[in-house]
C-alpha cells in the first residue's frame, strides 16, 4: 500500500446526540465526527487526502490536479492538502467560481483554479488527466486525483476509518451506518474496511447526485479494488443500501431536510450542508423514526464552509 501523508487528527470522536434524540422522540443517534477532522475544514476528505497525497510524493509528483464544481469540498482540502505536502495543485471546475467560498479557499492554498467555462460536471476528470498529462510532458511531473478523491487508493482513507470506528463501538451494533454518496470513494472505503475487521453492519449511502442504480455498481467496484489493495476478503454487496436524496438536484435540498437541518444546529450545534450533510442527516433521521429503539450512527462527513454559506444566504433573505 501507499504511505499515508498525515493531515487528519485522529481518530475523530464518535458521541450520542441526547438533545437530539429528546427532540424527536426516539434514538440513540450515534454520530462519528469528521467535521472535527482537524485540518482546514476539510471534514472526511482528509481520509483519502492522506493515501493520495502520500502516493503522488511516491511518485515524485510536483503538481497535483484534481476537479468538482464551485462548491467541492474536495478541491479546497486538496489544494491546502498540495500546499502542505510541498507540490503545487490545479483545479479544473465546473460552473461559475466567482463567489464560492471553497474556490476562495482553494485560492487562498495557493491554488490554480481553471474554470471550464461550462456546466457540465462529468467532463472534469478527462480534462484533469489531460492537464496532469500536458504538466508531465513538459517536465514537471504531476499526478491527477478524480472528483473528489475517488479511486481505490483514495478509498483506503476510509477503509482505515471503518476500524477506528469498530474499535470506537466496543461491542455496540447499530441498525446502520449512514453516511452520503458522491462520488462513492468514502463508501466504498467503508465497505472493504468493515468487511476486513468483521464489523457487519448494514452501511447505508445517501445517494445526493446521481441514480442509485448508477452508483451501486461503481462503489461495489471501487470496495473490491480497494480490498484488493489492502490483500483482505472483498465486501459483501448485500451489506450496502441505497437512498435517493437527489430530491430538488445537486446541492439543494428539500423543506424537510432545511427543518432537521435547523433542529440539529439548534440541538447539538452542528453545521450541515446542503449537498451532503443535511440529506444523509435526514435519511438517519427517517431510519431512527421508523425503528425508534434501534441506535444509527450517522457520519457526519463536514462541509463547514458552505453550511455557513447557506445561512448566510437563507438569512439574507428571512426575516429571522
Amino acid at each position: 500500500m501507499t504511505p499515508r501523508f498525515p493531515l487528519a487528527v485522529l481518530p475523530t470522536p464518535l458521541v450520542e446526540a441526547p438533545r437530539l434524540s429528546a427532540a424527536l422522540g426516539c434514538g440513540p443517534l450515534l454520530v462519528k465526527r469528521d467535521d472535527l477532522v482537524g485540518f482546514g475544514v476539510a471534514g472526511n476528505k482528509a481520509r483519502p487526502l492522506e493515501h493520495l497525497v502520500g502516493a503522488a510524493r511516491l511518485a515524485g509528483a510536483q503538481v497535483l490536479v484534481t476537479g468538482g464544481g464551485p462548491g467541492s469540498n474536495f478541491c479546497a482540502a486538496a489544494a491546502l492538502a498540495a500546499r502542505v505536502a510541498g507540490m503545487r495543485c490545479e483545479i479544473v471546475l465546473w460552473g461559475d467560481p466567482e463567489g464560492a467560498p471553497n474556490v476562495a479557499l482553494a485560492r487562498a492554498a495557493g491554488a490554480c483554479v481553471r474554470p471550464t467555462g461550462r456546466s457540465d460536471r462529468e467532463e472534469v476528470d478527462a480534462l484533469a488527466a489531460e492537464r496532469a498529462a500536458e504538466l508531465t510532458a513538459s517536465g514537471t511531473p504531476a499526478v491527477a486525483v478524480p472528483r473528489g478523491g475517488s479511486t481505490a487508493v483514495g478509498a483506503l482513507g476510509f477503509a482505515d476509518a471503518a476500524a477506528e470506528l469498530a474499535a470506537q463501538l466496543a461491542g455496540r451494533r447499530p441498525s446502520a451506518v449512514v453516511l452520503p454518496v458522491g462520488s462513492g470513494g468514502s463508501v466504498a472505503g467503508l465497505l472493504a474496511g468493515m468487511a476486513e475487521c468483521g464489523l457487519d453492519v448494514p452501511v447505508v449511502g445517501v445517494s445526493v447526485s446521481r441514480p442509485p442504480e448508477s452508483v451501486r455498481a461503481s462503489v461495489l467496484a471501487l470496495a473490491r479494488e480497494c480490498a484488493a489493495l489492502r490483500g483482505t476478503v472483498p465486501p459483501d454487496p448485500a451489506q450496502l443500501r441505497l437512498v435517493d436524496a437527489r430530491g430538488p438536484g445537486f446541492g439543494r435540498t428539500t423543506a424537510l431536510e432545511d427543518e432537521r437541518a435547523r433542529l440539529a444546529l439548534h440541538t447539538e450545534g452542528w453545521l450541515l450542508d446542503t449537498t451532503y450533510g443535511a440529506e444523509a442527516f435526514s435519511a438517519a433521521v427517517d431510519l431512527l423514526l421508523a425503528h425508534p429503539p434501534d441506535p444509527v450512527l450517522w457520519w457526519h462527513t463536514g462541509g463547514t464552509v458552505p453550511a455557513v454559506a447557506h445561512i448566510e444566504t437563507a438569512q439574507r433573505g428571512t426575516t429571522p
